[in-house]
């Protein structure tokens, strides 16, 4: 997997107006080669998570795309079944990373990144027409916890063997 090529990828689908949760989880999946109706499909469930969470400004997007990826990947996909024993380890360790990555911002919200209140269609409006303002920011997060995930699925796949 090509880390550059996949946060390019997840960078550009942001620029073409997925929220950065969209953006991860497609950007990944593509290079996974994961089927197109379920990416679709997870993708679209995706859409609440933007503005952090419902709007909220809570818990950054960039985030909930990589834990997605993972969950796609390692999840049980019924009640009996049991989820790939590496899930936790995985997740946990993305979450530690982003604390890292958003380490500079005080907090892994997409207010603590952003800066904008996601209700306010005039901010809304500022933030995708500036890519030199505060987008610049969270495309800084995107392409780090692309770059972390990327790294945790290839120590993964040298090590056990994920969907």
């Amino acid at each position: 997997m090509d880390s550059d090529r996949i946060s390019g990828r997840a960078l550009g689908l942001f620029d073409e107006g997925f929220h950065c949760s969209q953006a991860v989880f497609c950007a990944v999946a593509e290079a996974l080669s994961l089927q197109a109706g379920e990416v679709s499909a997870v993708a679209s469930s995706l859409s609440p998570f933007g503005g952090g969470m419902g709007s909220s400004g809570n818990i950054c997007g960039n985030l909930s795309g990589a834990l997605a990826v993972l969950g796609v990947l390692m999840g049980k996909r019924e009640p009996k079944l049991q989820d790939d024993k590496n899930i936790w380890r995985a997740s946990n360790r993305m979450v530690r990373e982003f604390e890292e990555i958003t380490k500079e911002y005080h907090g892994m919200n997409c207010r603590d990144i952003a800066r904008i209140d996601w209700r306010n269609r005039e901010d809304v409006r500022a933030f995708r027409a500036n890519p030199e303002g505060r987008r610049r920011e969270c495309c800084r997060v995107m392409d780090k916890t692309v770059r972390a995930l990327v790294e945790i699925l290839k120590e993964l796949q040298a090590v056990h063997s994920v969907r």
